[in-house]
């Protein structure tokens, strides 16, 4: 059983972009759904949905499909991991700055849902800063 479900989901991102593979699946969740959403709107995955298996129980599993561009390199190069289940770092909306020069995200949890480093600025919220993406 994992615990730490947002860090197994960007693992599994970056892992399938080093390889080159197109489709990603992992357990669903309402929280990674959301992550999910953000990345396809930031522009790092281009297709987001839910599969139902029914096997005696049903399984639901959230399947995305990474964004290459048109050579065929993955744009998900790298992500950084910054709040953990053992340690939790929430910061200001001012704390929430540019990653790699503006190329990357920073992805922050707020109360009003999840934002990236420049929506969490220009909307003046913080919270808990999840993870990096570039």
């Amino acid at each position: 059983m994992v615990t730490d479900r947002v860090g197994d989901f960007i693992i599994r991102l970056q892992n399938a972009a080093l390889i080159g593979k197109r489709e990603v699946s992992a357990p669903y969740s309402a929280h990674l759904l959301a992550i999910a959403k953000k990345l396809k709107e930031l522009g790092f995955l281009t297709l987001v949905t839910t599969d139902v298996k029914d096997d005696g129980k049903v399984h639901k599993t959230l399947v995305v499909t990474l964004a290459y561009d048109e050579r065929g390199a993955s744009k998900l190069h790298g992500v950084n991991r910054i709040s953990k289940p053992g340690r939790r770092l929430y910061a200001p909306h001012t704390a929430a700055h540019k990653v790699k020069g503006g190329t990357g995200a920073r992805i922050i949890s707020s109360p009003s849902g999840i934002v990236s480093d420049a929506e969490a600025r220009k909307n003046r919220v913080g919270g808990e800063e999840l993870f990096e993406i570039w």
